[in-house]
């Protein structure tokens, strides 16, 4: 049976999600002595999902009202935690694509605190999507993995996150490509459309064709908007086979996101911790070689740099071991 080992709380898990109390395992990252989980930030109180279990921590938002606020916010996360990974949506593609201001603020604090323990991602998916990945590195911030680790999966568990919406119009989306002839059903009456935004892009008319889901275990997250939610809950939640439903909120950039308030958004992803936590262990670990820090994947989610090619790596170097820490350890 595996077992995944938590922080700070003083617990252990089974995959069969039953806890156990174990003695507090803090770790040492960079000289940082990390004995709570590294903090996951969200920049609107709207994409902070509730936990699913009384051992993840609920998220944080930042950046605050004011940078004044702002600042002291942060510095008493990285006083607390050591270092803290915002996600934050990634502006659209294009020549007239900008940062956000609560991007902006981030940039400004992290700068007048001279800090690099701050990881700001921006992730290309949409409100829901993203803010249940923020909940799914909330559920792996309390496993055995380093803020390195933790914040470069980021990446890595969004290609397994499909998200999309139901529109009743798609004459004002931008973020997944629509044809002529869609744009020209769209002021048919009634015209509804199934648009998956990730991992693949796709767009259907509602009764025409299907939308492709996951072939693994997931659960559907359902906001509704100006559109009722009966068609994803009765027919895409049986057909894609998730193990559960649940409504939540609509986010308040879902709106624009989509182009219309005429939608109902979902997000389906991996729910379960130890399969999270699975996922992301079976990644090599490599060092950042601007930081130091462990990263999975081709770049750093601290400092973002690129991991070099394979012939500039020296080889000398053992190789990163993944492993879960043993039973009894403190």
């Amino acid at each position: 049976m595996p077992w995944i080992w938590c922080w700070a709380r003083g617990c252990k898990r089974t995959s069969q999600g039953r806890s156990e109390a174990v003695v507090e395992h803090p770790a040492a990252v960079n000289g940082v002595v990390c004995s709570v989980p590294t903090a996951i930030a969200v920049t609107s109180a709207d994409l902070a999902l509730p936990p699913l279990d009384r051992q993840t921590p609920p998220a944080v938002v930042q950046p605050l009202e004011t940078l004044e606020q702002s600042l002291a916010g942060m510095h008493a996360l990285i006083e607390q935690h050591g270092y803290v990974v915002v996600l934050y949506p990634a502006p659209a593609a294009g020549p007239a694509a900008t940062e956000e201001p609560a991007v902006r603020r981030l940039r400004t604090v992290r700068s007048v605190l001279e800090s690099d323990r701050i990881a700001l991602l921006g992730i290309d998916l949409p409100p829901l999507g993203l803010a249940l990945l923020a909940q799914q590195l909330r559920q792996l911030s309390m496993c055995d993995f380093s803020p390195g680790v933790l914040a470069s999966s980021a990446r890595l568990l969004a290609h397994y996150i499909y998200a999309g919406a139901l529109l009743g119009s798609v004459a004002g989306l931008d973020r997944v490509p629509v044809s002529m002839k869609s744009h020209a059903k769209s002021w048919v009456p009634g015209a509804q459309f199934a648009v998956l935004a990730n991992p693949r892009p796709q767009l259907v008319r509602v009764g025409e064709e299907e939308l492709p889901g996951p072939e693994f275990g997931t659960r559907l997250l359902v906001a509704a908007g100006q559109s009722p939610s009966d068609w994803v809950t009765a027919s895409l939640a049986p057909a894609w086979r998730v193990q559960g439903v649940a409504a939540v909120p609509l986010p308040a950039e879902s709106t624009r996101w989509w182009g219309t308030g005429r939608l109902a958004e979902f997000a389906a992803g991996l729910f379960d911790v130890s399969v999270l936590y699975q996922l992301v262990s079976s990644v090599r670990r490599e060092e950042c070689h601007w930081c130091g820090l462990e990263l999975i994947g081709d770049r750093c989610g601290f400092c973002a740099a690129p991991l070099p090619p394979p012939s500039e790596i020296p080889s000398a170097r053992a190789p990163a071991v993944v492993r879960a820490l043993p039973r009894g350890a403190t």
